[in-house]
């Protein structure tokens, strides 16, 4: 059995206890996702407080609405998209005020002893020493370029890049096909290289 499908069952057991009226099986899925479901909207929305605020109203929803939770999906799956709904309703509340916000890029991008950084998120297909050594001016353009990405682009990236889900649950998250998938992280990468010039090889 794979650590993802120990994972799932692990879910669905809780889930059932939950559904039975185990308050504290609800505590246990908290717990496991807590860090994963913040790490994706503090990169979606770059900035810790709103995160916070939309990790929580996540998992109030998710409490609210795992009675009627038929489990067609995972459970992971499900809170991914209840928090990625909600990030992308700040994230326009935002851009409607114009509110300026920050982020280092040259941070790792999750808490998990992962050392990568944002400017990492394009695959080189060969690389050296030199490559790994990544000067803060480039940090900066790609942080400036992720910024210029539409929402969708910026999104899947970080989906796939950051919080290392599989195709099949990004397209699940997201309410697409596995092909769209595919190919809308392929026009998000090629986005990303245009927006960095020429300068950049990858």
């Amino acid at each position: 059995m794979t650590a993802r499908t120990q994972e799932v069952a692990l879910d669905r057991m809780l889930v059932d206890r939950f559904k039975c009226g185990d308050a504290t099986a609800f505590d246990q899925l908290v717990t496991r996702y807590w860090d994963r479901i913040f790490a994706m909207t503090n990169h979606l929305l770059r900035n810790q407080q709103d995160a916070e605020e939309v990790t929580q109203d996540a998992f109030i929803r998710a409490h609210r609405g795992l009675g009627s939770f038929r489990g067609d999906s995972a459970f992971s799956t499900w809170l991914y998209q209840i928090a990625t709904n909600l990030a992308r309703n700040r994230y326009w509340y935002w851009w409607r005020r114009k509110r300026d916000k920050s982020i280092s890029f040259d941070a790792p991008v999750s808490g998990d002893n992962n050392d990568t950084t944002l400017a990492e998120l394009i695959p080189a297909e060969q690389e050296t020493p030199e490559d790994a050594t990544i000067t803060q001016e480039f940090v900066n353009r790609v942080a400036e370029c992720m910024e210029e990405l539409n929402e969708k682009h910026r999104e899947i990236l970080i989906l796939r890049n950051v919080q290392n889900l599989a195709y099949e649950e990004i397209a699940d998250v997201l309410g697409i096909s596995v092909g769209t998938v595919k190919s809308r992280i392929a026009r998000a990468r090629e986005s990303l290289r245009e927006k960095l010039g020429e300068g950049f090889q990858p």
